[in-house]
């Protein structure tokens, strides 16, 4: 069955062209709260703005959804806790606006320095008086940033155009960053002090909210002209007031407000405050870059793989790409370790080796995580409840790395302990031909193998002896089951051996213990891969 896609609210048409053609795309007013909760209850994924909540109720009616997609940067109309509880993913657009937000502080801090807004509202009342709004220029003079994350950055980088001196706040960023950007990090003190102009690029948090306030204020460069495009509350709004008031700060540009939507504030006294109604984001480029952003999300979670933008799912953000196509791998080897585990581990551990781990490969442990699950709970395993399953059943899963050679280019390991004292361990690794990446089974315990990870595998200890390939062979052909390929693996002869078998279809209980009793195994083991 095709996979629906709600729509709750506007998208623009080229994010919809992304989903069309391998979903069935659906449309509902989001703000109908009975025609969304009967809507999602067929869809696997939901795609709103602003306007719609997704709450609990929402993840209860949509008992088969699989990602809340918000085209936007904030969350706070949709309810993360209960997605996670569930299983759903959540992805937003977090750089969707950041050029758009950069800009628009840019072009505050302007038309503060120019007095743009109160010359256009003098001229259109029939006015002219050139020199009650002359300005300063921009050049020259001391620029203060209150936080590099990405837009502040961006902020930074088009202001040295205008031949300024750069100078930050962030506790976050390491001096030789600041130093790549241009920039020179300075404490927040210093900042106030020397500053000609501040802009802040900071999220809302307990620890930022008034972060500039009466006492901070009161330590500015006189003349300083201050600008928030950023979050409402970040600087306090009766103390700049006040400063404004009493001549210390020039001016002020302000996007945002501590309680919004807000028609009336003591800032808009003054004419030499700009202000705008949460603008940031507002361009058409920006909502097209968090609606393209999003379905590209939401297509491939959809399709298994993982989302960088996921918000609740462990190790998320940046992939990088030579990382990317060990995920399936990883998956895979968590899937293969349950089944010839014959159950859950008590603790796991994923090795990764070789080249590979001069990047990040966190997120591997996150997908053995998601594999090792799969096949032993009734609900379904994502990216996102892994890590609370594995917590919940007391399994602790820990990932080591190294740089030591091994016989291949890289490898991956899962081993673990049982409850009963056993130790399983399967190890694999990713070949890269012209056309596709394989993921190939290299090890199960101490056994040598070179088999393809894909379709139905079997796999039997035994004591090696002749006859028992035409035994599992006979078992297996007289219940229809063909055989796909096979590998043996032992020790020495007369010794331990391990049998791998590939199938075209999959076996149920009865037959897979009928044909481990043929050969004098104590159990036999199954994956069916193709259900990933």
């Amino acid at each position: 069955m095709t996979p629906v896609v709600l729509i709750a609210e506007e998208l623009a048409p080229s994010a919809i062209d992304v989903l069309a053609y391998d979903f069935d795309v659906r449309h509902v007013d989001g703000t109908d709260r009975p025609a969304l909760l009967a809507a999602v209850a067929e869809a696997d994924a939901l795609i709103v703005r602003s306007a719609t909540t997704v709450d609990a109720e929402v993840y209860a009616a949509g008992h088969s959804l699989k990602v809340v997609a918000r085209a936007g940067v904030g969350l706070d109309n949709v309810d993360v806790v209960s997605a996670t509880a569930r299983g759903v993913m959540v992805v937003n657009a977090p750089t969707s606006n950041i050029v758009s937000a950069a800009e628009q502080a840019i072009a505050l801090l302007l038309a503060v320095a120019r007095n743009t807004a109160s010359a256009s509202r003098s001229l259109k009342s029939g006015e002219w008086k050139r020199a009650r709004y002359t300005g300063v220029e921009v050049q020259g003079k001391t620029v203060g940033v209150v936080g590099l994350g990405r837009i502040g950055v961006l902020f930074a980088q088009r202001m040295a155009s205008f031949g300024t001196r750069l100078i930050a706040y962030d506790p976050y960023i390491q001096p030789a960053r600041a130093a790549q950007l241009g920039v020179r990090l300075v404490g927040l003190e210093e900042l106030l002090r020397e500053s000609d102009f501040i802009s802040v690029h900071l999220p809302r948090t307990p620890e930022t909210f008034g972060l500039i306030g009466e006492k901070e204020l009161g330590m500015v460069k006189p003349g300083v002209r201050i600008v928030n495009a950023a979050r409402g509350g970040l600087i306090d709004e009766q103390a700049l007031a006040v400063a404004l008031a009493e001549g210390r700060v020039a001016g002020a540009g302000l996007d945002v407000f501590v309680t919004e939507p807000t028609t009336e504030s003591p800032l808009f006294a003054f004419d030499n405050v700009v202000v705008t109604p949460h603008l940031g984001a507002s361009t058409a480029e920006a909502q097209d870059k968090a609606g393209l952003s999003v379905a590209r999300s939401v297509k491939l979670a959809l399709q298994g793989e993982f989302v960088p933008d996921a918000v609740n799912v462990q190790a998320g953000g940046v992939v990088d790409e030579d990382v990317r196509p060990m995920l399936s791998l990883a998956e895979k080897l968590g899937r293969v370790f349950t089944a010839v585990a014959g159950g859950v581990a008590a603790s796991v551990t994923v090795e990764v080796r070789g080249e590979i781990v001069t990047h990040d490969v966190g997120v591997l442990k996150l997908a053995a995580t998601k594999g090792l699950f799969a096949s032993v709970v009734d609900e379904r395993v994502t990216y996102v409840n892994a890590p609370q399953l594995a917590a919940d059943r007391g399994v602790d899963v820990e990932l080591t790395v190294s740089e030591e050679p091994c016989e291949h280019q890289n490898l991956v390991t899962v081993r673990g302990a049982l409850p009963d004292g056993r130790r399983v361990s399967v190890s694999g690794t990713l070949t890269v031909t012209s056309t596709r990446e394989i993921s190939k089974l290299t090890h199960v315990d101490d056994f040598d193998l070179d088999l393809i990870a894909d379709g139905v595998l079997l796999f039997f200890r035994y004591s090696d002896r002749p006859g028992v390939i035409g035994a599992i062979g006979t078992e297996l052909g007289e219940s229809g089951v063909n055989i796909a390929a096979m590998q043996v693996a032992r020790r020495e002869a007369g010794g331990e051996a391990l049998m791998t078998l590939k199938l075209d279809s999959s076996i149920d209980a009865e037959l897979l213990s009928a044909v481990a009793a043929a050969i004098g195994s104590a159990r036999g083991s199954l994956v069916d891969l193709r259900s990933e």
